[in-house]
């Protein structure tokens, strides 16, 4: 894809997003998906590939945030009666818990009328997940980092500063 105009030493990143921009400009998704069906399996495909990368995400700011006290779960594909397709990993703590705010969140989100599948949090919009391999998913990570720590950021501006266990000791 460095042939379309773009340097061949991109960051991964960036990579994603030109072949996000690249499948728009195409009509396709990945190297050949054009039908919906083959787009939902390169979907299913993108979120095996990232579940390790969400997860250890969420992890770390369990470990270091919230003392690990959280607790990290996710879900498989799951299909809403409109046809959107999701994956969910949230980090729940018993703080958030306490205020009834959302975990934090990182969703992999296929919409039923979108072109191609995008990464979200909670609070956080939409990210292009274009995601066709585990060195694709190993490079999201500082992306599922940001959405979380955006989410954890508007979290507490959703509550206060107390639902991070660490900002509470030693005061």
């Amino acid at each position: 894809m460095a042939s379309d105009s773009f340097p061949a030493a991109l960051p991964a990143h960036l990579l994603a997003l030109q072949r996000h921009f690249i499948d728009l400009r195409d009509g396709r998704h990945g190297d050949s998906a054009v039908s919906r069906e083959d787009k939902e399996r390169l979907f299913a495909e993108a979120v095996g590939f990232l579940d390790p990368y969400a997860r250890q995400t969420l992890e770390e700011i369990n470990e270091s945030l919230l003392l690990a006290t959280g607790t990290v779960t996710a879900t498989w594909l799951l299909r809403s009666a409109s046809g959107d397709l999701n994956a969910t990993w949230t980090l729940s703590w018993p703080e958030q818990l306490e205020r009834r705010i959302q975990p934090i969140t990182l969703e992999a989100f296929f919409g039923s009328t979108f072109h191609h599948p995008h990464l979200r949090g909670a609070t956080v919009g939409n990210w292009p997940l274009n995601v066709f391999s585990r060195d694709d998913a190993e490079g999201e990570l500082p992306i599922l980092r940001a959405i979380a720590s955006a989410d954890l950021h508007n979290l507490v501006f959703q509550s206060d500063y107390r639902i991070i266990p660490a900002i509470m000791i030693n005061r």
